[in-house]
């Protein structure tokens, strides 16, 4: 009996760990318990009247005279959301690179709501956020064929932001940004629990007054705050509009936000960027337990798909010797597209949730190029070319074929690509003239890359088979091609990124029709030889079995 491939284990185990940590996280949604007294219980339980004010401010603990009030009721229903513009005043130490924050308190009816005579040691809770936070500022796009009226406008803008920025570029340096969405969440579950109960990332929360109950528990919605609500401010911005967003949450859910947050600072802590958290950010925001365990379980995977795509594709091309039935200009064009893809995602500042996926594949794809080639590297010449024939007829006419395919397809594509940059240099802002050469090169592979898949599928439909296509690889990207179409509306990506993703499950279909119209012979082993070097392997395993029976 043969034992299971290292690859099988690391499989099994890895879908283990992820199943544990499914079932674990599940554990936060479940019911809080009391085993011992005292037993606490929630403040909320009695249903009080309850008193909502908003007041903000340039620090965190402000004077009564730096505190300017910005909204108040009397009547807070509590137990539903809660949203509403306001606009505030933007104060000049604020545009100068400073901070804002905003208080959010909530008070018993009753109780006076200035923050002079507010109650520190009542039932009152008051929470303090951030209103602003500090980024670099994202670059602005214009047209690259304007007129010189437009040229001069925009380098006065320029020039103007330079002094803004106290003489360092703007684009370098993390100014002020205000935040146009706040989210806030209160914890109303009816709970009771007793202190050996109290969950770890709970306990800095609790407060208990004299009757043994938990004050009402106010937290920033960290889900939800996100890079993408930040906006850039100016000295001139004198007045600033923003939404506020109230939410009633459970305890799994808090604890779930709490984790999370505790998490996020670990891994700023180890070097990660702030941009690459706030997408996995937008995966638990507004999302209930099973959807959310459905989504990291489905995202472990694809990760786990990655990884066996990758290790079977570059087992395949390891021991390939003969490239018969394989387009060499596809293989380019592939690594070129991978190529582009690649820098136009850096160039976007997609997260790296992406972008690494993205860059080994950009190297497998070079490294492809490099054996179908047959190039090598040395100190004597950097790159030189193996000039030693074949011999195989077989690859020959594979390379006529694709010849052939690639020389319809230019009279197609070609024209195609170049008036697409065309219409996106007259029409469209970029950034800069690099942003519109990556712009246009990654739109033609975007569009018409599949197309120049096509090569491969003349190739299989000339030769009538496809046996020497990497069918265990391919059937891995499959899977996580289908997996993409789920993701490419959860992670942020350029839209171009999201239509190539729907765009290459046309291609494997048409694959797969392939190898369902030319099947392989199944006593054909699948190690990424072609025919002809899996018999002559086949041949040589025998003679050394019949040898060994000899001795």
């Amino acid at each position: 009996m043969a034992l299971p491939s290292i690859s099988t284990l690391l499989g099994v185990a890895f879908l283990a760990y992820i199943t544990h940590s499914i079932y674990q996280m599940s554990q936060l949604f479940t019911t809080l318990q009391c085993s011992s007294t005292p037993c606490y219980t929630s403040f909320l339980a009695d249903r009080p009247r309850l008193q909502l004010a908003l007041f903000s401010s340039q620090t965190r603990s402000p004077l009564a005279s730096e505190v300017k009030d910005l909204y108040k009721t009397k009547r807070f229903d509590y137990t539903h959301p809660f949203e509403h513009d306001f606009e505030v005043d933007v104060p000049l130490k604020t545009r100068r690179n400073g901070t804002m924050y905003m208080h959010v308190v909530l008070a018993l009816e009753g109780e006076p709501l200035e923050w002079r005579t507010l109650r520190r040691d009542g039932p009152t809770v008051i929470h303090t956020l951030s209103l602003t936070d500090y980024m670099v500022p994202r670059a602005e796009a214009f047209q690259l064929l304007g007129d010189a009226e437009n040229t001069k406008t925009k380098k006065l803008k320029e020039t103007d932001k330079d002094s803004e920025s106290t003489g360092s570029t703007r684009s370098s340096k993390p100014t002020t940004h205000l935040r146009s969405n706040v989210y806030v969440s209160l914890l109303t579950d009816l709970f009771s629990v007793s202190q050996p109960d109290v969950p770890p990332e709970l306990a800095p929360l609790i407060r208990v007054n004299r009757m043994q109950q938990i004050l009402p528990i106010l937290q920033t919605d960290t889900f939800n705050t996100r890079l993408k609500d930040l906006v850039a401010i100016s000295r001139n911005t004198t007045e600033f509009t923003f939404s506020f967003h109230y939410k009633p949450v459970g305890v799994g859910k808090l604890r779930l936000m709490l984790l999370m947050e505790h998490a996020t600072q670990a891994l700023l802590t180890i070097g990660f960027a702030t941009k690459d958290i706030d997408e996995v950010k937008g995966i638990f925001s507004d999302t209930n337990v099973y959807l959310l365990c459905g989504t990291i379980f489905i995202s472990s995977v694809h990760m786990l798909f990655d990884f066996l795509s990758f290790k079977n594709d570059v087992a395949f091309w390891r021991k390939k010797q003969s490239y018969e039935g394989l387009s060499t200009r596809t293989t380019l064009w592939r690594a070129f597209s991978q190529f582009v893809i690649f820098l136009y995602l850096l160039d976007e500042n997609t997260s790296y949730l992406v972008i690494v996926p993205v860059g080994l594949g950009t190297l497998i794809e070079l490294w492809k190029c490099k054996k179908i080639l047959r190039l090598h590297l040395s100190f004597s010449s950097f790159i030189g070319r193996k000039l030693e024939s074949t011999g195989h007829l077989a690859e020959v006419q594979t390379d006529q074929f694709d010849r052939q395919g690639m020389r319809y397809l230019s009279y197609l594509l070609y024209p195609l690509c170049l008036c697409g940059a065309v219409y996106s240099l007259i029409y469209q802002p970029h950034r800069s003239w690099y942003s519109w050469t990556l712009n246009s090169m990654v739109n033609g592979v975007y569009a018409f890359g599949f197309l120049f898949m096509l090569p491969q599928l003349f190739v299989n439909y000339k030769l009538k088979s496809v046996a020497a296509l990497p069918w265990r690889a391919f059937m891995y990207k499959a899977f996580n091609t289908f997996i993409d179409d789920f993701f490419a509306f959860i992670i942020t990506m350029p839209t171009a990124h999201r239509v190539a993703c729907l765009r290459d499950d046309i291609v494997f279909l048409i694959y797969l029709y392939q190898r369902w119209l030319y099947p392989v012979d199944k006593n054909r082993v699948d190690t990424g030889l072609a025919i002809e070097e899996t018999k002559q392997e086949t041949q040589d395993k025998s003679a050394a079995n019949r040898s060994k029976k000899r001795n």
